[in-house]
């Protein structure tokens, strides 16, 4: 790269670095183009939607060593760029990121920010995000809608530490509950003051024959998060066995499942479901009433 550049020029020529190597994405950024203004905005201190509006910007040769520092680790470890800056951003939100828990990316993220669940959002509902992870959708829940007890689960303690830490991050720690445990057994017994109008859940869904194709960036997080089983539907089964107990006769479970809507269909022929559009399509997330569960 030259050391007296702008940072368009910076940008483009880092993209063209990361489009060599290979990489793959998804973690965050869907391309090289994309992921090269998130180390640059990172680098000024930006948040990486605001890095675009600036493309005058001096890269000092200070910021650019530092640039060509985290591009070099992203290309010889493989890692995914938010374990490697420390955060990861998700509807403009900043989180702690690291390998305590995957990399926040669900769609559910979406359809929380448009205002897509607030149908079964009564006020001062109470929401479960099972499999919480780093609590990133426990924490866009708190944040689009204030008047909602939230609470989170999830089988992973060092998860869970990352997930307090964004949870202090945000100021949320009066709206926000967590949980550690396998699924539900981490939460109280179900009795008509502690059911749930909404369960929302991101699980490991990906199947024993995707699980051996992932590429070095999905190895990088933790398997407990992504592998599913043969199907992918193992702990998509123990969710929909036990949903119903938790939830109010009105409430509802939205659950990602990714690319197995199939092995979902196959798994649960008998379950009625709404599919919910998001970016990715109209297969990759879905919703059960929880009388059809």
């Amino acid at each position: 790269m030259n050391t007296d550049l702008t940072l368009e020029v910076c940008w483009q020529e880092l993209t063209e670095k990361l489009d060599l190597a290979g990489l793959s994405y998804g973690h965050g950024a869907i391309d090289a183009q994309s992921e090269a203004l998130w180390i640059i905005a990172t680098a000024l201190g930006f948040p990486p939607e605001d890095a675009a509006e600036a493309l005058d910007t001096t890269i000092t040769p200070e910021l650019l060593t530092q640039i060509n520092a985290w591009a070099l680790e992203r290309i010889t470890t493989r890692k995914p760029l938010a374990y490697i800056l420390g955060e990861a951003w998700l509807m403009g939100i900043p989180f702690y990121c690291d390998e305590r828990s995957i990399v926040p990316r669900s769609f559910i993220a979406e359809l929380i920010v448009d205002g897509h669940l607030e149908p079964w959002l009564p006020p001062s509902a109470k929401v479960l995000d099972l499999c919480t992870g780093n609590g990133s959708l426990a924490i866009l829940m708190a944040l689009s809608c204030p008047d909602v007890e939230v609470s989170g689960s999830d089988i992973s303690m060092q998860a869970l530490s990352l997930a307090a830490k964004n949870i202090d991050r945000h100021n949320l720690s009066e709206q926000i509950e967590i949980h550690q445990g396998d699924l539900f057994e981490s939460l109280p017994s179900p009795n008509e003051e502690n059911l749930f109008d909404l369960i929302i859940c991101n699980p490991p869904y990906v199947n024993a024959t995707s699980m051996a194709t992932l590429p070095p960036e999905y190895h990088a997080e933790p398997e407990i998060s992504l592998a599913g089983g043969i199907d992918g539907m193992d702990i998509v089964r123990k969710i929909i066995a036990n949903a119903k107990d938790y939830l109010k006769p009105e409430g509802a479970l939205v659950l990602e499942i990714g690319n197995e809507a199939k092995n979902f269909s196959d798994a649960f022929p008998e379950i009625p479901v709404t599919w919910l559009e998001v970016s990715a399509g109209d297969d990759q997330v879905l919703l059960i009433q929880a009388e059809d569960l």
